[in-house]
């Protein structure tokens, strides 16, 4: 100890390089030794990797080759059964002190992108479980913030709910927009094509890609004719056509935007036999229906530029007043889902708020199965040309379903 304490402390920057080595090396007393004085996450001012980016890379081949790894699910035959131990020991000891789950580096990869890209499932598995943890505490203390606010009232429009398409992913490094919010969004001009509807700033509202996951949501949803649906957010129509296909007892239609609304009624859609149009925006049409005892057997959520904290407030206070425990085809309960795009523009990001919304639905009461759907490949089909920004690159769609446990 006398021998430690007579040694000259080095620099920052020195600091900051041992504690990646160590991170590398995967030696955790000299990690332990470190981080008493330094942060856990440091960055390598070159790369841009932090010590959980170097502990998951030293996991993979010596030299990292994307064309022979890309992207799977598998495991590197390069790497050890030690190594993968050791790997997950240090990333648990950094996560433990601090480090943070979706830090990126200069290649915009969180360490979950660089242990997916080779193969590391173990490795992937802790750094998404650390995704969870982390986005549930900052949920648990974002509510806490709100019950401190008092009686004031919140005014959503004002750009309280920041979102893009109902991803919470992080943004690519190169592009520094303004947030999309939902009073932004509203405001805006919209731009119809026959395969996309843009906003004012080119940002994909809804596309014609989404159009098979429309279809089979609706099959899930409405397996039989003659059911109640409520769907809240038309966008394109794509989901309510699928539902009109299906012949409903009832169809109403939640929709915020003055230009969508002007579309629907330009297309007849309020004057379809069954079909009810609300104006407005959920938040404020919800609290009549409940009071009038709407009752549905299927309900449907995909709107633009409101966050997770949106969609967690329409489930635990909306939904388990207004689907009907004892509707649907076979009279056991109604079911309802939503477009998940939560984090989709990230691949770990998506699997971390899958996990997310599922723990928070089984709270709020409901059991959730689930389908995956291989997604095209978006880019080789040029989706995203003319579009501000990709809002997913993740090669599946999990379909939610939901219904009222028991």
């Amino acid at each position: 100890m006398a021998e430690e304490a007579d040694m000259p402390e080095p620099d920052k920057e020195m600091q900051a390089q041992l504690l990646l080595l160590a991170a590398s090396q995967h030696d955790l007393t000299k990690l332990r030794v470190l981080l008493r004085s330094e942060s856990a996450n440091v960055q390598d001012p070159e790369t841009g990797s932090t010590p959980l980016h170097a502990a998951i890379a030293a996991c993979g081949p010596e030299e990292e080759d994307a064309e022979s790894h890309g992207t799977t699910n598998g495991h590197d035959p390069n790497s050890t059964k030690d190594e993968i131990e050791n790997g997950k020991k240090t990333a648990k000891l950094l996560l433990q002190n601090g480090a943070i789950w979706n830090d990126l580096d200069a290649n915009e990869e969180t360490p979950g992108c660089i242990a997916l890209r080779l193969g590391l499932k173990e490795l992937y598995d802790v750094m998404v479980d650390a995704g969870v943890r982390a986005e549930l505490l900052l949920n648990r203390l974002n509510e806490y913030e709100e019950l401190g606010e008092g009686d004031e009232e919140v005014v959503e429009e004002e750009g309280d709910d920041a979102g893009n398409s109902g991803s919470n992913g992080p943004l690519p490094l190169d592009e520094a927009p303004t947030d999309v919010n939902s009073g932004d969004y509203l405001r805006s001009a919209l731009t119809f094509q026959e395969d996309r509807l843009l906003d004012a700033d080119s940002n994909g509202v809804m596309m014609a890609w989404e159009t098979d996951i429309m279809k089979r949501t609706a099959e899930l949803l409405l397996p039989v004719e003659g059911l109640r649906v409520l769907n809240v957010g038309h966008g394109m129509g794509i989901i309510d056509e699928q539902f009109q296909a299906k012949t409903p007892a009832s169809h109403h239609i939640i929709e915020a935007h003055p230009a969508v609304v002007d579309r629907l009624r330009s297309k007849g859609w309020h004057e379809r036999p069954n079909v009810v149009v609300h104006e407005g925006r959920w938040q404020d049409v919800l609290p009549k229906l409940l009071e009038e005892n709407a009752a549905f057997d299927a309900i449907y959520f995909d709107t633009f530029a409101e966050d997770y904290s949106a969609l967690r407030n329409f489930f635990s206070e909306y939904v388990i007043g207004l689907l009907d425990a004892q509707g649907g085809a076979d009279g056991e309960g109604g079911r309802w889902g939503f477009f998940n795009g939560l984090g989709a523009d990230r691949q770990v990001c998506y699997d971390v708020y899958s996990k997310l919304v599922e723990m928070d639905l089984f709270e709020a009461g409901f059991d959730t199965d689930w389908e995956d759907m291989a997604v095209p490949d978006l880019d080789q089909r040029g989706e995203w040309k003319g579009v501000r920004r990709k809002y997913w690159v993740a090669d599946r769609y999990r379909l939610p379903t939901c219904k009222f446990i028991g």
